[in-house]
């Protein structure tokens, strides 16, 4: 069976690859990806329902945070229900995803920037080095930079520092750190393609 399972993941991925560079296998290509697209859909779907079951199982148990674990099936399901009926293109759907949703998702990230920004302080503490201080530096300055003030934009800072710091360190940075996410990702690819690796098979 763990043979099986190699040949199949083995031959999907070389006609995926070879898609690319022959074009016979272009049609063979797209129906693989498109099976990858339904079944990523499917998981999705399941890891919902399993949230929704997690969830439910809390409020029924009258646990911890049971009323925000209702409040989130409430508005999933809520969500689901009009956006099947209504279609997200819909008036009242745009209302709800440019006044509820995008709201709080960016709440959730200036909550996230404030408690990063607040461990890296307290790590300090522990930790005393030069590379420790370039980090809190760098972060200040982009905070600064970035935030919206009552004064408009900090001198210097906002028009000249910021925009250096963040466009050019930062952007060759993150550049770096997604061309080694890439060769990972092609090592990892090859070795399962090559049956080095097999995580479909439990090894």
């Amino acid at each position: 069976m763990r043979v099986f399972t190699a040949v199949i993941a083995i031959a999907a991925g070389v006609i995926v690859l070879g898609g690319y560079f022959f074009p016979a296998l272009t049609p063979v290509q797209t129906l693989l990806l498109n099976w990858a697209i339904i079944l990523t859909g499917f998981a999705a779907l399941v890891g919902i329902f399993n949230l929704i079951a997690v969830h439910t199982d809390k409020v029924r148990r009258a646990e911890k945070g049971s009323l925000y674990s209702a409040l989130l099936v409430i508005a999933l399901v809520a969500t689901l229900i009009f956006g099947l009926i209504l279609r997200p293109q819909h008036s009242f759907m745009q209302v709800a995803l440019n006044g509820i949703i995008l709201p709080v998702e960016a709440a959730l990230m200036g909550l996230l920037s404030v408690s990063l920004l607040y461990a890296a302080i307290r790590l300090l503490r522990r930790r005393m080095d030069i590379m420790s201080v370039v980090f809190i530096i760098t972060a200040v300055i982009i905070f600064l930079g970035s935030a919206t003030l009552p004064f408009g934009d900090v001198p210097v800072i906002g028009t000249l520092i910021r925009p250096w710091v963040s466009q050019i360190w930062a952007l060759g940075g993150a550049r770096g750190l997604l061309i080694g996410v890439a060769l990972g990702m092609l090592t990892t690819g090859l070795r399962v393609l090559f049956g080095a690796d097999r995580p479909y098979g439990g090894n």
